[in-house]
């Protein structure tokens, strides 16, 4: 992994805004349309490469391929993994349940999932490898083109597949997330050995609390919590500490967040994972004061921290002067040499949904740029 050396570097959480052409073809595919494949490649190819170029022009130093081939950043592994299926479900509960008023307004401006609710109702196990062997393909010739600090690619944990797809078939959810973990380990050592970073989501750390986990009691959910970082450590068994980054959220959607379980709960579970890098809001409103919590932990003397300095759910263009202001702050908790400047979390967390403009998200980022470079002059000065 690419740290600082005589400046911040910058990246973000890994989707990026997908062009309607491929949100089209996405969506027909997730229908169980006919998309031939030559077709299919093509598209995501040319996605991919301007997506890299995007990015580099907008200034982000560790790029992605903006997850331009998945519908969903968890519910892509139904279409790699075998074990998934049924009928279509519901889609998951969040803390707009108490704003029945505001939650179908936002649904008018965000437009429905695209994406297919499904359970695991048979044994899990890998059943496509090409599609994980095609997205490296094709962020490897993007990163061909232009020149960059570093790329990753992202993969979702087992929590948080097991948090999207419910269970059906295994006896014991703890049997559940294990057969993901064991079909996913292969996910994780392909990244890496292909050179990329590899960014585990683990938004079931935090998110899952107030969706699909919060009929648990708290202590009941802090365990479960405990015991997803656990497995991930063991489907990372094989893969160095220092090519893992995780990211965690409280769900990339605007909305009171008056549900979320604080960072104050969950930050020693957090840091006893494997990836050396943390990727995590600290913009959102309802988190933005917990980088105080950072301060006061225990933190490893190699953790790196990538905090969220941009909001990645309204179309705010944050000052320079904001985002310098927050890095400064994390620079302080561990040092200038172990931060990088991210985003709170996706700009195309699922295909076609959300109201973020794509070239808002643009600016956004090259804003997450400037105010990196205010730092870092500020740091090495």
């Amino acid at each position: 992994m690419k740290l600082s050396a005589d400046r911040i570097l910058t990246t973000h959480v890994g989707s990026l805004p997908r062009p309607i052409s491929v949100v089209e073809i996405l969506a027909s595919r997730e229908k169980g349309e006919n998309i031939p494949p030559d077709t299919f490649d093509q598209a995501m190819r040319l996605a991919v490469m301007d997506a890299v170029e995007r990015q580099v022009a907008a200034g982000v130093d560790v790029v992605s391929d903006g997850e331009m081939s998945k519908i969903s950043y968890a519910t892509y592994v139904k279409d790699r993994l075998t074990g998934f299926g049924g009928g279509i479900l519901s889609g998951a509960r969040i803390s707009t349940k108490d704003y029945p008023e505001f939650r179908e307004k936002m649904a008018r401006i965000t437009g429905p999932e695209l994406f297919k609710r499904v359970a695991c109702i048979g044994p899990i196990s890998v059943k496509d490898r090409a599609a994980l062997a095609d997205d490296i393909a094709r962020l490897k010739g993007a990163l061909a083109a232009y020149r960059v600090e570093s790329a990753f690619m992202n993969a979702a944990s087992p929590g948080v597949v097991a948090s999207f797809q419910p269970n059906r078939y295994y006896k014991t959810h703890e049997a559940y997330v294990e057969a993901i973990a064991a079909a996913m380990k292969d996910e994780y050592e392909s990244i890496v050995a292909a050179e990329l970073v590899l960014q585990v989501d683990c938004p079931d750390l935090a998110m899952s609390r107030h969706t699909a986990f919060q009929d648990l009691s708290e202590i009941a959910f802090l365990k479960r919590a405990e015991f997803h970082v656990e497995v991930l450590n063991a489907a990372l068994d094989k893969v160095p500490a220092d090519a893992v980054r995780l990211h965690i959220c409280w769900g990339n959607y605007e909305g009171p967040h008056d549900h979320d379980v604080p960072l104050q709960k969950i930050i020693n579970i957090i840091l006893k994972a494997k990836p050396q890098a943390i990727s995590f809001e600290a913009s959102n409103p309802r988190h933005a004061h917990e980088w105080s919590v950072w301060r006061d932990a225990v933190l490893p003397d190699d953790k790196v921290l990538i905090p969220g300095l941009i909001d990645t759910s309204t179309n705010f263009v944050e000052h320079p002067e904001l985002v310098a202001e927050r890095l400064m702050r994390f620079a302080e908790i561990v040092g200038r040499e172990r931060v990088i400047a991210g985003t709170d979390c996706g700009f195309g967390t699922s295909a076609g949904r959300g109201k973020l403009d794509p070239a808002i998200a643009y600016k956004k980022l090259r804003t997450l740029a400037e105010g990196a470079a205010i730092a870092s002059t500020r740091l090495w000065r």
